[in-house]
């Protein structure tokens, strides 16, 4: 034993214990990857106690020692493999428990008689001269010679793929051992030679089994090298390289240079540094470096996981707001590392707009295409991507498509990217010409499909937001119209009133008098409601504590002009609610104005007001027509739905309760047609006045709904 032996055991070791490390790696549950990370990992053991005994002679029998359970270990990852061949569960492991057993058996026997020969020192010998334990050692190298030639006979036919660089791995060291062993029995002991080679030859066969491992897609490895980490390896390796020649070099010019010799080495340097910084820094350098990665050391061009986690940040990593369009140009156009490109959508007239451009110029470029144009046609049956280079050269390839010849005028145009969304071509992406090109191929052209999609998607679900809000925004408008317009028409209402009347009382102090508040209220309700619907302001949002009788009292005082006039009964004093003055008196307001306009001049309305259960409950009660079941449940609340003929707009019992439930209330209505209806709103109290509310009739509170009227006064 040497140091030849030390190393060689050495580097079998390590590449054993890598192969371990790459099978502990994945998903666990897989029977043939355990075996064989197992028995990987007693190999890079049994070397590694090899290796040592090179230089510690006294170790070498533990190597010995370890060497049968090495064999045991491969031996039994065989068994493990052929046992697949069985289809029953209990035959397969019938079948594991009787070969494990002779073997271990044999490994035992094997242990036994290396321990008797360092206990006694003698080694055991057959008549014939040979020696019991290195016959041993080959008789288990032809048992690995058996399992693997039955491997390979029985494999089936669509795995021998993988079972061959098995087989050949396996197959290799058994043959090893075998060589080694007969020739040792023929010269009466083991060559160094060939000992010390054993840590190569083992190292060599590792590769070689990692195919099949690789292969076999039941061992599930779950591994994979990412090309950033061979590009950056890479580029290392090459400035390494660089730098030992370099190095070598100046030392030639040095030692050859004369008297200029110093000078030319310093100037040598100086300039081979200056030319390594412009190379590492060179983009187009990089980028003909990954193209040479990708091309020859990986079986896909693309790492998709780190493609898509990438896509997905760019378009995500803002708010959803106009600029996604110039973050989804970028995120299709870092695919290929392309400078810059323009984005056209489809937009209302049949056409597809300009709409934005990233990092490339928009000058040249058509502001508008047809949506019937030949490319838009050809893009949304085909889904293509369209080199425009190889359309250049052989425009027949895309079945007659005609570019548009406007896209000539764009400057470096390269790729043109649908964006399709459900089977329609929402838009396309036309990428410039990266620095450093590469040949398309079917994965390129997928990859850009699929990002292509899954921007449509992006940009479809962005114009609907848009559009939404620019609805919500219009709702709004038409909502707070329909308000003023309802508020406008009572108005109105009351103003008819007084010119109606004014004929027949103008000589009456008293109805002047009346007639003058009324225009006065009305004008100054009127200026209110055109200043908010000027603003867009929502007047239900100057909220105060309102004492209800003086709201219901103004309420009386502006109704009054209708008929009947209403009548109030206050049950209760003293309760105050948080809500806008002028809305809630205007929504009451609505509420008697309906009561008067289904009641008969000789009806009565009664406006009611009492306290229940922490609750303010104002009813508006009237004789009048009153609605059938089927209009309160289907047509009551809903808005525009009306009993008034074209007189009514539809919007009051629906402002009413939107108003009401905005202030944590609730509105019910009874009715009983050609009996009346009682309108009742239950409003909660302020917290302040909970307790200093006074009371007059606690026994009829909320008995209203029986429509028996009695006299009733104020407060």
């Amino acid at each position: 034993m040497n140091d030849i032996g030390t190393i060689s055991y050495s580097i079998g070791s390590g590449v054993f214990l890598v192969l371990s490390l790459v099978l502990m790696t994945g998903q666990r549950g897989r029977p043939h990857k355990m075996a064989l990370m197992l028995a990987s990992l007693v190999s890079a053991i049994w070397m590694a106690v090899t290796a040592y005994a090179a230089s510690h002679p006294s170790w070498l029998v533990i190597a010995y020692l370890f060497e049968p359970l090495r064999d045991l270990a491969l031996l039994a990852f065989l068994v493990r493999v052929l046992s697949a061949a069985y289809t029953e569960p209990a035959e397969a492991a019938r079948y594991r428990l009787r070969t494990l057993s002779v073997l271990a058996s044999y490994t035992v026997l094997l242990i036994m008689m290396m321990v008797y020969r360092v206990v006694s020192g003698d080694a055991i010998y057959t008549p014939a001269g040979i020696d019991f334990l290195l016959a041993g050692f080959l008789v288990m190298a032809i048992f690995g010679l058996v399992l693997v030639e039955q491997l390979i006979r029985n494999a089936r036919a669509e795995s021998r793929r993988s079972v061959k660089y098995l087989c050949m791995g396996l197959g290799a060291l058994f043959v090893y051992d075998f060589y080694l062993y007969s020739h040792a029995l023929l010269f009466k002991g083991v060559d160094p030679a060939l000992w010390n080679a054993r840590g190569f030859i083992n190292a060599l066969v590792v590769p070689v089994i990692g195919i099949a491992a690789v292969r076999d897609p039941r061992w599930s490895l779950d591994i994979f090298i990412s090309r950033r980490v061979v590009f950056h390896t890479a580029a290392l390796m090459g400035a390494g390289i660089y730098l030992l020649a370099m190095g070598v070099g100046g030392y030639v010019i040095r030692d050859y240079g004369g008297t200029w010799g110093m000078i030319a080495q310093v100037i040598f340097l100086f300039g081979a540094v200056l030319m390594l910084s412009i190379l590492l820094f060179s983009a187009q350098l990089r980028a003909s470096l990954r193209v040479l990665i990708n091309k020859h050391f990986f079986h896909y061009k693309f790492e998709y996981r780190d493609e898509w986690l990438r896509f997905i940040h760019t378009l995500t990593s803002d708010e959803p707001n106009e600029q996604l369009r110039e973050r989804t140009i970028k995120a299709i156009a870092d695919i290929f590392q392309c400078p810059g490109g323009l984005l056209w959508q489809y937009r209302d007239g049949h056409r597809y707009e300009l709409v934005a451009n990233w990092q490339m110029p928009m000058s040249g470029a058509a502001t508008f295409l047809s949506a019937d144009n030949s490319l838009t046609q050809y893009l949304e049956e085909q889904e293509w991507v369209i080199n425009y280079d190889e359309y250049t050269h052989d425009p027949g390839a895309y079945k007659g498509m005609v570019m548009p010849d406007c896209f000539s005028e764009i400057e470096d145009a390269w790729l043109i990217t649908p964006l399709v969304f459900h089977d329609r071509l929402l838009g396309m992406v036309v990428l410039a010409r990266p620095a450093v090109t590469h040949s398309m191929n079917w994965e390129d052209y997928d990859l850009l499909r699929i990002i292509g999609r899954q921007s449509a998607a992006h940009l479809a679900q962005l114009d609907s937001s848009l559009a939404l809000s620019q609805a919500r925004q219009f709702e709004v408008c038409n909502r707070l119209s329909s308000y003023v317009m309802h508020d406008l028409k009572n108005l109105i209402a009351q103003l008819s009133l007084v010119v109606t009347n004014a004929a027949r009382h103008k000589n009456n102090p008293q109805f002047m008098e009346d007639a003058i508040e009324t225009v006065e209220n009305s004008v100054n309700k009127m200026n209110r409601l055109l200043t908010n619907l000027r603003s867009g302001r929502d007047p239900e949002q100057h909220v105060a504590q309102l004492d209800l009788c003086e709201v219901l009292d103004d309420v009386l005082k502006t109704m009054s002009a209708g008929s009947p006039k209403p009548s109030l009964d206050y049950q209760a004093t003293g309760l105050h609610v948080q809500a806008d003055r002028e809305r809630f008196a205007a929504v009451i307001g609505h509420v008697v104005r309906n009561a008067q306009d289904a009641t008969p001049d000789k009806g009565m309305v009664i406006i009611r007001l009492f306290k229940q259960n922490d609750q303010a409950v104002i009813e508006v009660q009237d004789n009048g027509e009153g609605m059938d079941d089927a209009f309160m449940r289907d047509g009551l609340f809903k808005p525009f739905t009306s009993t008034k003929g074209k007189s009514g707009m539809g919007i009051g019992a629906y402002e009413t309760r939107d108003f009401i439930r905005g202030l944590s209330g609730e509105v019910e209505v009874i009715s009983r047609v050609g009996e009346g209806t009682t309108f009742r709103m239950r409003i909660p109290i302020s917290e302040e006045t909970k307790n200093s509310v006074k009371s007059f009739d606690n026994t009829n509170t909320g008995k209203a709904d029986d429509h028996r009227f009695k006299e009733t006064a104020g407060c």
